[in-house]
């Protein structure tokens, strides 16, 4: 099991060189050569990789075949090295794609969420969560991209934020509307003034003055969807916080379509603003947004005494 477990470890390196983060599949892997090692089995082989996926009970039919398609991608790079591995065949566990209905967020919306914040306990956690929920609803970046930013990638006076080495390495600069640039400055005065010795270079804090961490912004987003009286419109179209970024995506290609715009032409630029790797990713977004109302960044901040 040694050179399996070494082998992984090169897998992951090569494949975060192309700019896959595979923090699940990297977990995944590890409870899957961890069952080998129970199994005082030497190599991989299908009957293992599907015993091992099938393992969870009451897991939904999608887990179930996210966890063997670790295993697969895995197994046709072992293979390579060692053709003894065998590869489990594609079809053996299947599951329909179930990509989310996209939750549409009105500007009104947007503004409750925000305002929600101030039930926060904790005052920079209030300041935070507005700014946040802002930034995301106005820009369309990714929540990651978000928690991640440093001080030193908001600049006030270009009025833009750099994103560096997002998802498949990508970095790029983000145009801020101007409400958006005198919002995260005031948030960054308030900021200060609360934390005088933060824990992290983080741009936004969190209340005990560190980096926000991805799972508790979830779930404070939850709390903030509750608070606003948000909830889901069907049992498949339930708000998420990505929502903010499709609705952004959603609403700039509604807004170039009704003035009369080459959308075609303009989608690249969309995508490069979103950090898309191909314009195709970026074109799945247009399919609804003839019907989301168009969101004023301005009033949002004002809505929330952030602008």
């Amino acid at each position: 099991m040694t050179d399996i477990r070494a082998a992984l470890g090169d897998y992951l390196i090569v494949r975060r060189a192309l700019g896959h983060k595979l923090a699940g599949a990297e977990y995944l892997l590890g409870q899957f050569l961890a069952f080998l090692d129970q199994r005082g089995a030497a190599r991989v082989t299908t009957d293992l990789a599907v015993a091992w996926a099938t393992l969870p009970a009451g897991a939904s039919a999608a887990y179930r075949a996210q966890r063997l398609s670790a295993v697969r991608c895995f197994a046709s790079w072992l293979q390579t090295m060692d053709p003894s591995t065998e590869v489990p065949p594609a079809g053996i566990l299947t599951a329909r794609p179930a990509r989310a209905v996209p939750y549409p967020y009105t500007d009104g919306e947007v503004a409750a969420l925000m305002a929600a914040a101030r039930s926060l306990r904790y005052p920079m956690r209030r300041y935070t969560y507005q700014a946040l929920t802002g930034l995301l609803a106005t820009t369309g970046m990714r929540i990651g991209e978000a928690i991640r930013l440093d001080r030193g990638d908001v600049c006030f006076d270009a009025g833009l934020v750099r994103v560096v080495g997002s998802k498949f390495g990508k970095s790029r600069e983000v145009p801020l509307h101007p409400s958006a640039v005198e919002a995260l400055r005031r948030y960054a005065e308030r900021r200060d003034e609360l934390c005088t010795g933060p824990k992290a270079d983080s741009f936004f804090l969190s209340a005990t003055g560190t980096r926000l961490v991805y799972r508790s912004v979830l779930s404070v987003f939850q709390r903030l969807l509750r608070h606003a009286g948000i909830g889901p419109r069907s049992e498949q179209c339930r708000p998420r916080i990505h929502d903010l970024r499709h609705g952004f995506a959603s609403r700039t290609l509604a807004d170039w379509h009704r003035a009369g715009a080459d959308v075609q032409a303009l989608l690249p630029l969309l995508s490069t603003y979103l950090g898309h790797v191909d314009p195709k990713s970026t074109y799945w977004y247009y399919s609804d947004s003839r019907v989301i109302p168009i969101l004023a960044p301005l009033r949002v901040w004002r809505a929330c005494g952030l602008g």
